[in-house]
């Protein structure tokens, strides 16, 4: 169980990484791609927003917890990481696009929360 989720708890940092760097250096792109089915609403400073957030979620739910230091700063990470993505679920049903991607990242978190946690 525990390489488990060690595999999990670096699909999500990666992925997260990925996309809030997305969002934070490369707006434009993040912009074209989103806004496919029409107008998001997202601004420029919101998508930095989330992007931070995004990337601090991505060290924060693996860095903590492989160093041994602070390790319950890994639990703040997923608990934080969940909450855009429930967040990220009622946008995409608001817009109604398939909210599949953030939804499986708010079950990937989940695990890793309960899996690290419940003890």
């Amino acid at each position: 169980m525990n390489v488990t989720l060690w595999i999990v708890q670096g699909l999500l940092a990666f992925a997260f990484i990925a996309v809030g760097t997305m969002k934070l250096f490369a707006y434009e792109k993040f912009k074209a791609q989103s806004e496919k089915k029409g107008p998001t609403g997202i601004t420029r400073g919101l998508a930095a927003f989330i992007g931070v957030t995004e990337v601090a979620g991505g060290i924060g739910i693996v860095l903590p917890m492989a160093t041994n230091i602070a390790p319950s700063v890994s639990l703040w990470a997923a608990v934080g990481l969940s909450t855009i993505m429930l967040l990220a679920i009622g946008f995409h049903l608001r817009r109604r696009e398939s909210p599949a991607a953030p939804g499986i990242l708010f079950l990937l978190t989940v695990f890793v929360l309960f899996g690290r946690f419940s003890r």
